[in-house]
């Protein structure tokens, strides 16, 4: 092959070159030049920036406070029953009526079964007896006196079946204790919906109730045939 073309072609691989590796270098390093910028957009729009002056208000502020009693969208929470677990100013005893009205007992039921199962037993066991599988093992670590110092502390998980301090609590009590928390227990409120807490609440309460059945409270067709 011709030397000139052997030049040639090597020129064009370098020339080629030369753009990717400006670019790269571009990227890379800071630069306090404004970027090239074919579509303006709003880059340039005119606004005041933070903790700027602006002279349209008698304070002379760019930032304005929210407008009083404004409420972000969602967060209303107007139905104290569904959003606090009060009505009448107590606990409330029943679920609240804008729940059931969309959602069916049963189905809300087996959600909370389900919620429950992966939220909740981990620490209160699957039937609620406070002995899930977070709360054996550090159970476990405390009084294992034999063992190395590890420095776990832990608050034995409440037995939400037998305990009467929470047996006896209202299902908007429990529906609060599941939002805010407890003792060392803490809230679920940005993990859980409205919802789903609810849901949970009156799952423990049917495990609650399980635990104290008589014949009374299964069904007709469902109780064994004695003749």
């Amino acid at each position: 092959m011709p030397r000139v073309l052997v030049f040639s072609g090597l020129l064009l691989v370098l020339l080629l070159l030369i753009p990717p590796a400006v670019i790269a270098r571009i990227r890379s390093a800071p630069s306090p030049n404004q970027p090239v910028r074919l579509f303006q957009d709003m880059a340039f729009q005119s606004k005041f920036k933070t903790q700027a002056v602006n002279p349209l208000f008698a304070d002379g502020r760019a930032m304005r406070p929210p407008v009083m009693g404004a409420v972000a969208k969602g967060h209303l929470n107007a139905d104290a029953h569904l959003d606090a677990g009060v009505e009448g100013g107590a606990w409330a005893a029943t679920l609240p009526p804008s729940l059931l009205a969309h959602t069916p007992a049963e189905a809300l039921m087996a959600r909370g079964r389900e919620r429950y199962d992966i939220y909740c037993s981990v620490c209160h066991g699957y039937a609620g007896g406070g002995d899930g599988t977070v709360n054996q093992r550090a159970m476990e670590l405390l009084t294992n006196v034999n063992g190395p110092v590890n420095g776990t502390t832990w608050v034995q998980a409440k037995n939400l079946v037998h305990d009467e301090t929470v047996t006896v609590q209202p299902i908007g009590q429990l529906f609060n204790t599941i939002t805010h928390g407890i003792r060392n227990m803490a809230g679920y409120e940005s993990q859980i919906s409205v919802e789903d807490r609810w849901a949970i609440a009156i799952y423990v309460k049917a495990l609650q109730r399980s635990q104290n059945a008589t014949l009374a409270d299964v069904p007709p067709e469902m109780r064994p045939r004695l003749d």
